[in-house]
């Protein structure tokens, strides 16, 4: 169901919600972390003329708007997600794929020492940090094991 705060967006900042807009929100909605190919897979359920062009087109625009978010989540294209979602840190596991979000706070301290030592500012919501989540861990495990 699209968001009435999606057309106001759009609209204060002179665009209108047209329907490959909308389908694109509403893929990267539905899927959370998707590629542009993922997100083209979704909306062509509804409307089976809309090219990739189109997607990655609609995809910079609303990321210029601040709609959505894009993380580079491994070696292929980047992930899209709304950007009203909260600023997360994206845990990818390297053998099942699977992405956990984490809250940003978790990396507070590291966050800070960047800040401290540096004067860097970090800007979380691209961040993925790579390893094996819990469940990968535990079968990788058993298998040692045997």
């Amino acid at each position: 169901m699209v968001s009435t705060d999606w057309k106001s967006d759009l609209r204060q900042r002179g665009y209108r919600l047209t329907p490959q807009r909308e389908l694109v929100l509403q893929a990267v909605d539905v899927l959370e972390h998707a590629t542009p190919d993922d997100i083209l897979v979704q909306v062509r359920k509804t409307a089976s003329g809309i090219n990739i062009s189109t997607v990655y087109r609609t995809l910079e625009l609303l990321e210029e708007l601040g709609l959505v978010s894009h993380a580079h989540l491994g070696h292929g294209a980047p992930t899209y997600h709304l950007a009203d979602r909260h600023h997360h840190l994206h845990l990818v596991c390297r053998d099942c794929s699977n992405v956990i979000e984490a809250d940003v706070a978790v990396a507070g301290d590291f966050i800070a020492k960047l800040r401290g030592e540096f004067g860097f500012e970090t800007d979380m919501k691209h961040f993925a940090i790579f390893g094996r989540c819990a469940d990968c861990t535990a079968k990788a495990a058993k298998g040692t094991e045997s």
